[in-house]
C-alpha cells in the first residue's frame, strides 16, 4: 500500500538509466544495453516483486480515515516509463484506490461518490496491449541475447577470413586510396585553368602510368590482364579471387583514364571560352566511354565463374544466361549516355543560350557579372541575361539555372564531368 501524497520521485531520481552505458554493461551484453538505452525494452524485476505492495509510513496529505491501496500488476509493470517514473494502468490485476478517489470508512462504510470507474472499452484496450508487449519485448531481447552470444565467434571467423586474404586486403584498400587521390589531384589540375603547368602534369601522367604497369606487373600470374581484352580467365576463378581480380581492374581502369584526361588538360591549358566548353565535352566523353568499358569488364570473369560444369551443364547454363540478360540491361543504358555525351560534343551551338551580337553587348554592358571583367566571347542566356562564355560554361558545369535570376536555363542533361572528376562507384557485376 502507498499513500497518495507518495509520488514517484524515487523513480525520477534513480540512476539505473544513467548507468545503462557503463563500460561493463557495454563489454558484457552491448546489443541489449544499446536496446535498453534506445527504450525497445527495459530489465524486467525480480518475480518476486512483480507482485509486491509496497507500504510506506509517509501520512502526508492524508486526512484522518483515509486509507490508499495500490495493486501493481505484471501488465503495470511493463508499461512503466522510465523518463518520468510513471505507471500506466491498463493491466488485468491493476486496482488503485487513491486518496481523493477512494475513500474508505474506517467503520466499514462504502466508497464515497469519487470513486474512479474504468470504461470497458479501455479496459480491453489495455488488456490487449499489456498482453502483447511483454512477449514482443521478451523476442526482441531473447534475439539480442543470441546475437550477443554469437558475436565474439563471428569477430574471430572475420579475423581468420581477413589474415587468409591479408595480401588481398592490403592491395584493394591500397590502390582505392591512390585513386581517390589522385581523382582529387586532376580536379585541381582542371580547375586551375591557364594557371597548370605542363610540367606537373606530366609529372601526375608519369606516376599514374607508373602505378598502373606497377601493380598489373606484381599480380602478372593472377589473370588479371584477360578480362581487360574481354576474354574469360583460364581457370575457375573463386569468388573471392573473382572480386579480386574484378576491384582491381576496375579501379585502375579508372586510373588510366585519368592519363588521357591529363593530357587533355595539356592540350587545352589555355582554354577559354569555346575551347573551354570543348574541353569539358571531351572530359565528360572520356568518363562516359570509361563507364561503357567498365560495365563490361566484369562480364568475363562473371561468366567463367557462372559456367562451372561441377554444378551441372543446365544449373550452370541457366545461370550464365540470366546473369548475361540483367548484364544487357545495364549495358544499354550505358550505350545510350555514351552516345548522348557523344552528340553534345558535336553540337555546335550552345542549348543554353546564344552567342550576343554587338548591339546586345552595348544594350547590357560589357561587363561580366561572375568575373567583373569585360566580356569575352559574350553569351545571351534564354533569361536574356549576359556572361563570357568562359564564365557561364564553367557554372553551368554544376547549375541549370541563371547565376542573377535562377531561372531554368539549362535543360536536364547528362551528369556532366567537365571538372576532371571520375566516378568513384565501384563496378562489381
Amino acid at each position: 500500500m502507498e499513500t497518495p501524497g507518495a509520488n514517484h520521485d524515487s523513480f525520477r531520481g534513480s540512476p539505473r538509466r544513467n548507468s545503462i552505458l557503463s563500460a561493463s554493461n557495454i563489454i558484457q551484453a552491448p546489443i541489449s544495453t544499446l536496446l535498453e538505452y534506445s527504450g525497445l525494452f527495459r530489465t524486467r524485476p525480480n518475480p518476486s516483486q512483480e507482485a509486491e505492495t509496497l507500504v510506506t509510513d509517509d501520512s502526508s496529505g492524508i486526512s484522518n480515515g483515509e486509507v490508499a491501496i495500490r495493486i501493481i500488476g505484471n501488465g503495470e509493470q511493463d508499461a512503466e516509463t522510465d523518463s518520468n517514473g510513471l505507471r500506466e494502468p491498463g493491466g488485468l490485476g491493476h486496482t488503485e484506490l487513491l486518496g481523493s478517489a477512494t475513500q474508505v470508512d474506517p467503520i466499514g462504510g462504502a466508497p464515497s461518490e469519487g470513486a474512479s470507474q474504468a470504461a470497458p472499452g479501455e479496459s480491453v484496450a489495455g488488456d490487449a496491449a499489456t498482453r502483447d508487449s511483454p512477449y514482443q519485448r521478451y523476442d526482441i531481447q531473447q534475439a539480442a541475447r543470441w546475437i550477443e552470444q554469437i558475436l565474439p565467434f563471428s569477430l574471430l571467423l572475420l579475423v581468420v577470413f581477413i589474415r587468409q586474404h591479408l595480401q588481398g586486403f592490403f592491395v584493394a584498400i591500397w590502390i582505392a586510396a591512390v585513386m581517390f587521390k589522385s581523382n582529387d589531384i586532376l580536379k585541381k589540375q582542371t580547375a586551375l585553368k591557364g594557371e597548370r603547368h605542363i610540367s606537373a602534369l606530366i609529372g601526375i601522367s608519369v606516376a599514374f602510368t607508373a602505378h598502373v604497369v606497377g601493380v598489373y606487373w606484381w599480380f602478372r600470374k593472377d589473370d588479371l590482364l584477360y578480362p581487360l581484352i574481354m576474354l574469360p580467365p583460364k581457370s575457375i576463378p573463386p569468388f573471392w579471387h573473382a572480386i579480386f581480380i574484378i576491384v582491381v581492374n576496375d579501379t585502375l581502369v579508372r586510373q588510366a583514364s585519368m592519363i588521357f584526361k591529363c593530357f587533355l588538360l595539356m592540350y587545352y591549358k589555355n582554354s577559354r571560352g569555346r575551347n573551354y566548353r570543348k574541353q569539358g565535352q571531351l572530359l565528360t566523353l572520356v568518363e562516359y566511354l570509361m563507364l561503357l568499358y567498365r560495365s563490361l569488364l566484369p562480364t568475363p570473369v562473371w561468366y567463367r565463374f557462372f559456367l562451372n560444369k561441377d554444378y551441372g551443364s543446365l544449373f550452370s547454363s541457366l545461370m550464365t544466361g540470366l546473369y548475361l540478360t540483367f548484364k544487357l540491361t545495364s549495358v544499354v543504358e550505358k550505350v545510350q549516355s555514351f552516345f548522348t555525351a557523344l552528340k553534345a560534343l558535336s553540337r555546335k551551338e550552345v542549348h543554353y543560350g546564344s552567342y550576343a551580337t554587338t548591339e546586345q553587348v552595348n544594350a547590357a554592358g560589357d561587363l561580366c557579372a561572375i568575373c567583373q571583367e569585360k566580356m569575352h566571347t559574350p553569351i545571351l542566356l534564354r533569361c536574356k541575361h549576359m556572361f563570357c562564355e568562359d564564365c557561364v560554361s564553367e557554372w553551368f558545369e554544376r547549375e541549370r539555372t541563371c547565376p542573377l535570376c535562377r531561372a531554368l536555363v539549362k535543360p536536364a542533361d547528362l551528369k556532366s564531368f567537365g571538372d576532371g572528376s571520375t566516378s568513384l562507384f565501384f563496378q562489381i557485376f
